[in-house]
């Protein structure tokens, strides 16, 4: 891994988060659109495997280091693979026939509040503190008020209240797949991208075929809102995240985490148009809050850097 000192963020920098947080941000509002023509594991299954295509192709051109395997390595990468692309990207596509994007968008900015539990019992050095539990609090209570009272009907398998709960699912895998990522021994970060989209696309793809088959050509705009889900929220993504944190750090790199509920809000409102109850603005509150309680040291060394 490059271990250059990062350096007060750069306009290119600023640059590349805003287009971060638009391209992830506009994931859920593209995925709706997919599944459209296709259906939900055909979506994942499509996503990854063209994913997976793009970065080896990346890997190979960028003549990216291959790491020397070990079973502890490959066990994590195998972990890492399965909660950051198979199992969300499923819990995704499945929940979004139910669900507006925008939810799906909002349920995201819970991920880095749902490491910290696993973080204080999985991470040496990384326990609770005062402060990350206070912020913690608030966040699952944000987390709450997002899912609302209609949430107890998934007991009786009313499908929204089940589509909001495998939003909220897809968030946790992404939190377990970064405490993978974090006890994952020295990889180039887009090799193990690749790797881990290989491995998701050799889960998916079987699963595809025995649940829907092989997919067949639908309408035009579906079928481009799948080749644009395994081009930019991958490969154009995973370039841009490794050169922001290589430059200027893993610091900086969290102010994705407010913008993506946001985009994801605007661009099902305005493109979609998807009804924004009043609880989504109050969950997004809370969450963003939490999430700032409970980064405010990062947050406040971040204004340092930048400020000098």
């Amino acid at each position: 891994m490059n271990s250059t000192p990062v350096s007060a963020p750069t306009p290119t920098n600023w640059l590349s988060i805003a287009v971060l947080g638009l391209i992830w941000g506009g994931t859920f509002m593209v995925i709706s659109v997919a599944l459209r023509g296709y259906g939900p594991i055909t979506v994942a299954c499509a996503r990854t495997t063209l994913g997976a295509l793009t970065l080896l192709a990346l890997c190979v051109a960028l003549r990216r280091p291959w790491p020397r395997w070990s079973w502890r390595l490959f066990g994590y990468v195998v972990i890492g693979a399965l909660f950051s692309t198979a199992i969300p990207f499923v819990l995704l596509a499945w929940g979004q026939q139910h669900v507006p994007s925008a939810f799906a968008g909002l349920s995201m900015a819970a991920v880095p509040l749902f490491v910290l539990p696993f973080a204080h019992f999985m991470v040496p050095g990384d326990e609770l503190s005062l402060r990350k539990t206070v912020g913690f609090l608030m966040g699952f209570a944000g987390a709450l008020v997002l899912l609302g009272p209609g949430i107890f009907a998934a007991g009786s398998g009313d499908l929204v209240a089940l589509g909001r709960l495998a939003c909220l699912a897809a968030a946790m895998c992404y939190a377990i797949s970064s405490i993978a990522t974090r006890l994952t021994p020295a990889i180039d970060a887009i090799v193990l991208s690749a790797v881990g989209l290989v491995l998701g696309a050799v889960v998916l793809i079987p699963l595809m075929l025995l649940t829907e088959g092989v997919p067949t050509p639908t309408a035009t705009i579906p079928t481009l809102a799948i080749v644009l889900l395994g081009l930019l929220p991958t490969a154009l993504a995973a370039l841009l995240r490794v050169a922001v944190i290589r430059t200027a750090g893993p610091s900086f790199m969290t102010l994705v985490n407010y913008q993506v509920p946001v985009w994801s809000m605007i661009l099902g409102a305005l493109i979609l148009s998807e009804a924004l109850p009043g609880r989504f603005f109050a969950a997004l509150m809370l969450i963003l809050t939490g999430l700032a309680i409970s980064q405010w040291a990062t947050l406040r060394d971040l204004r340092t850097r930048v400020t000098t």
